[in-house]
């Protein structure tokens, strides 16, 4: 894929980037499908069942046309935007631009906790809130969820049976499935994954259940 020059910022000075990597999309609506992974570096969040801490600090700094170009190389149409938390990084902005400028069907995966406002609309936002049981449920942006779209996803991970009742109570006082469509994930190893189907089913919840099908192929490696 070519990169328009006109959607690249005039003064660039790059994003710090952890990694980037082909794989298959784990998690939300494209789930399955040959993906590239761009994962920012950095996040001030720190959940108790975080599984990216390694992109805590570090990285490599790169400039946007360097990042584009890269995401280009591996022949699909989807780019997803972690982290970390990418938008700490105020640069994840005009790079969300100049990927989907360039042709890419693009995600973003946020933590919640910072203004997805500015996120270009063309981007499907996968917006998590966080449970009781992340440590930092204090964190949620309640500000965000009147801007989420109809093609927009929010994903809530779940830790336990406290974490799910919270989750549920949440749901109705936001009308959530309203806005868009939600997504239920155990903790990879703390929540049995067929009880959590199953309460979704006994309270007949309009949620999406999902598992985090990388790490079933491919256990907690990075780069996958």
């Amino acid at each position: 894929m070519s990169v328009p020059s006109a959607t690249i910022p005039a003064a660039d000075a790059g994003l710090r980037v952890t990694e980037i990597f082909h794989s298959i999309q784990g998690e939300s609506r494209p789930m399955g499908l040959p993906t590239v992974f761009i994962r920012l570096t950095g996040c001030p969040l720190r959940c108790t069942w975080c599984d990216t801490a390694y992109a805590f600090q570090g990285g490599q700094r790169r400039t946007i046309p360097d990042i584009v170009a890269e995401a280009g190389r591996y022949a699909t149409r989807h780019v997803c935007v972690t982290g970390g938390e990418p938008l700490a990084q105020p640069g994840c902005i005009d790079l969300l631009r100049g990927l989907c400028d360039a042709g890419f069907v693009v995600s973003l995966e946020t933590s919640g906790a910072l203004d997805i406002a500015t996120v270009d609309p063309r981007v499907t936002v996968v917006l998590d809130v966080k449970a009781p049981g992340s440590g930092e449920a204090a964190r949620n942006r309640l500000a965000n969820l009147p801007l989420l779209k109809p093609t927009d996803q929010v994903k809530i991970v779940l830790g336990d049976r406290a974490d799910y009742d919270w989750a549920r109570t949440f749901l109705a006082e936001h009308a959530l499935t309203d806005r868009c469509e939600v997504l239920f994930s155990p903790v990879w190893g703390a929540l049995e994954a067929r009880a959590l189907a199953e309460w979704i089913l006994a309270d007949r919840l309009p949620v999406r259940f999902q598992l985090q099908l990388h790490k079933l192929l491919w256990g907690d490696a990075p780069g996958h």
